[in-house]
């Protein structure tokens, strides 16, 4: 099993942390131009105006991804695309790496870090066979 280092927490990314306890991932969503983003901040990226936080609904799908077969335990980095529009970098866990694809669809799920903090991750959807 790999060791996930704890996250580093700040006052502002403090409620995308509550919620990742929970069982959530939040995104940031501007009040003004109306735009998802992600990392969580509280202002938008693009036009500077307030950002507000939102529930992520937890689907994508991979946009590509790496094995890291030089760590003591192997491990899959990716950039996942989330069904509203953002895409962030992650691991995918849970699965056997030469199974996945890019474009494949994924799911949210959450890994305990070293210090027992949430961390957002995803795992493949299950597929279903015709």
């Amino acid at each position: 099993m790999r060791v996930i280092p704890s996250p580093q927490s700040s006052p502002e990314t403090e409620p995308f942390w509550a919620a990742a306890a929970e069982g959530r991932l939040l995104l940031g969503k501007c009040q003004a131009c109306g735009r998802h983003h992600y990392y969580p901040r509280t202002r938008c990226p693009y036009c500077s105006a307030p950002a507000e936080w939102v529930d992520a609904t937890g689907g994508g799908v991979i946009y590509t991804f790496s094995v890291m077969r030089r760590a003591p335990v192997p491990y899959v980095i990716a950039m996942v695309s989330l069904d509203e529009g953002v895409t962030l970098m992650t691991n995918i866990v849970d699965c056997d790496p030469e199974t996945l694809a890019i474009g494949q669809r994924v799911r949210l799920t959450f890994k305990p870090a070293e210090d027992g903090t949430s961390v957002p991750m995803f795992t493949p959807c299950l597929q279903t066979s015709r």
